[in-house]
């Protein structure tokens, strides 16, 4: 059976942790399979904004896989976080907006996931937590860098060290979550968030999302210089000239990603 499920419609791709009988927790096969799918998805025109979820209502994901763990050498220890780090980097960096779609539980590598995604709507009964402090080790998929740039240093020390779990309305409150709903409204809230951003033009969001990430990471005169190329790559767009016609028919634009 399929660790990790890919599906698409109407311009989005679903991308689902198909382990619920172990809370959707990562081994290197399914890593493995993440991986291929994000790889894909890279490259696909056709997906303009990714929902990541987890199977069931109990768990997004409980993180690495702890039965198996116990079983590898450490060697296969830090092939194991390699990994998990640099598919959670690829899907940071996958063109297309992401939404993290949190149905439960979210710890260690399944709240790593979550932060590698653009947004994280969750349902109110989820738990999230960067707990790996509790087991002698500490957040190796990111963890330690994206959530501190997301909610500031000490709140992150204070999460990360104290290896704190949050409820759905703590992590709200504390700048991670983008919403909080009820679980059965979950996937609706977030193929709604996604449609608002379907309505626009698909190159559009990713130039925006291009230049908003690239220049976070730097200082204001070079992000302008990423902003203005940025902004080069939609002026010969079919879909820039659609949305002046659009306009000035009074019309709303059908845009194609040309």
């Amino acid at each position: 059976m399929a660790t990790v499920l890919f599906e698409k419609k109407n311009g989005i791709g679903y991308v689902t942790i198909h382990r619920p009988e172990v809370m959707n927790s990562f081994n290197y096969s399914t890593l493995l399979a993440l991986e291929e799918i994000v790889e894909a998805l890279m490259v696909d025109n056709e997906v303009r904004v990714v929902i990541f979820t987890g199977a069931g209502d109990k768990a997004f994901s409980a993180g690495a896989d702890l039965k198996e763990r116990r079983t590898l050498s450490e060697q296969e220890v830090r092939r194991n976080v390699k990994k998990i780090g640099d598919v959670f980097q690829r899907i940071d960096e996958l063109p297309q907006p992401t939404i993290a779609a949190i149905n439960g539980y979210a710890f260690g590598g399944g709240f790593e996931l979550a932060l590698a995604c653009d947004f994280r709507i969750a349902a109110r009964h989820a738990q999230i937590g960067l707990t790996e402090t509790s087991m002698a080790i500490i957040p190796g998929a990111g963890g330690t860098q994206r959530l501190p740039r997301l909610i500031g240093t000490a709140r992150a020390l204070e999460l990360i060290l104290t290896a704190k779990k949050l409820t759905a309305e703590e992590a709200l409150a504390y700048g991670i979550l983008t919403r909080v709903v009820d679980g059965s409204e979950l996937m609706a809230a977030c193929e709604a968030f996604a449609a608002a951003m379907l309505k626009n033009g698909p190159i559009a969001l990713q130039q925006a999302k291009f230049a908003i990430k690239q220049g976070m990471d730097t200082d204001l005169k070079t992000g302008l210089k990423i902003e203005s190329k940025a902004y080069e790559v939609t002026i010969p767009t079919k879909d820039r000239v659609e949305a002046l016609q659009a306009f000035s028919e009074k019309r709303p634009p059908r845009f194609t990603g040309e």
